[in-house]
C-alpha cells in the first residue's frame, strides 16, 4: 500500500487529480485511515490508472470513463459507446479535412492568380426564418430588374421604405425549359404590414441550417457562372443540394459604384 503522496510520485500524477478522481468516483483509494484520513492506494491501481488515461486520449469525457471503468457494464454497452466515439471523431475528422481542402483552394487561387480572388468567396452559413413580401411571375433571369420595377410600382406609400431593403429573389428550375425559372422578388420584412395589395404574396421562409454562399460583384466575372460554380462546389465537397427548396438571390447596392451591386447567391445543402 502506498501513500496518496508516494502513489502520485509513481503514477505521475498530481495530489490535487488523485483527489478529484476520489471525490468523483473515478479512482477512490483502496484504504482510508480512520484515525489520519490518510488515502492509500495498491499497485494494481496504476493499472487502473493508465486505463483511465488511455481512455481521456481517446476522448472520453470523466463521465463516460466512470461508466466504462464501471463493472456491471456490458460489452455490447462498451462497443455501443466506441462506435459512438469512433463516429464523433470521423466526424471531426471530416469537418478538419473539408477546411483543408478550402485551404488548398485558396493556395491554388494564389499560386494561379498571385492574389485571393475576393469576388468569389464561398462559405456555409444558417439563415433564420424570415417574413416574405413577394412578386410570383415566371422569366429568364434578364427579366429580374423588370419584375423589381414592377414590384416596386405598386407599393403603396406607407410600404415604401421596404424598397431601402436589400433585393431579394427566390428561383426554382423548370423542367420543361432550361432557361427559364420560377421567380419570387420582394423584400424581407422587419416588421408586420397591417395591409398589402392582392397582387403581393406574404409568407415566412423557414430556417435553413445549412446554406452554400457565394458573394461576388454584378460587375464581376463570376457573375455569368456563378449559379454553376456554386452548384460544382457543392458536389465536389461532398453536400447534396436541397430538394424542393428555392435558391435566393440577395442585391445589395454599392454606393461607391453606380449600377454596381453585391449578389450574393445562396442555396440550401444538406450532408450527403
Amino acid at each position: 500500500m502506498f501513500k496518496i503522496s508516494e502513489f502520485s510520485r509513481l503514477s505521475k500524477v498530481s495530489l490535487k487529480t488523485l483527489r478529484y478522481y476520489d471525490q468523483i468516483g473515478i479512482l477512490k483509494p483502496r484504504k482510508v485511515d480512520d484515525d489520519t484520513c490518510y488515502r492509500y492506494y495498491s499497485a494494481d491501481q496504476l493499472l487502473e490508472l493508465n486505463r483511465i488515461f488511455l481512455y481521456k486520449e481517446l476522448g472520453f469525457t470523466l463521465p463516460q470513463i466512470i461508466r466504462l471503468l464501471h463493472e456491471d457494464i456490458t460489452l455490447k454497452d462498451i462497443q455501443g459507446m466506441f462506435k459512438l466515439k469512433k463516429n464523433e471523431i470521423q466526424h471531426i475528422i471530416d469537418t478538419e479535412q473539408a477546411k483543408l481542402a478550402r485551404i488548398e483552394e485558396r493556395m491554388q487561387l494564389l499560386e494561379r492568380e498571385g492574389q485571393v480572388e475576393s469576388d468569389q468567396e464561398i462559405r456555409i452559413k444558417a439563415e433564420g426564418a424570415q417574413q416574405f413580401l413577394s412578386l410570383k411571375a415566371r422569366g429568364r433571369e434578364e427579366d429580374i430588374p423588370d419584375l423589381f420595377r414592377t414590384f416596386n410600382q405598386l407599393l403603396t406609400k406607407e410600404m415604401r421604405h421596404l424598397a431601402q431593403s436589400p433585393q431579394v429573389v427566390l428561383w426554382k428550375e423548370i423542367e420543361e425549359k432550361e432557361d427559364e425559372f420560377e421567380f419570387e422578388v420582394g423584400y424581407f420584412l422587419t416588421k408586420e404590414l397591417p395591409s398589402f395589395p392582392d397582387t403581393f404574396q406574404l409568407r415566412t421562409l423557414p430556417p435553413e441550417p445549412m446554406m452554400a454562399t457565394m458573394t461576388f460583384r454584378s460587375d464581376s466575372n463570376f457573375a455569368c457562372t456563378a449559379c454553376v460554380d456554386l452548384a460544382n462546389w457543392i458536389v465536389k465537397n461532398n453536400y447534396q443540394i436541397k430538394e424542393n427548396e428555392p435558391g435566393r438571390e440577395i442585391y445589395l447596392p454599392l454606393s461607391t459604384t453606380q449600377n454596381v451591386q453585391l449578389m450574393e447567391i445562396q442555396i440550401p445543402i444538406t450532408n450527403r
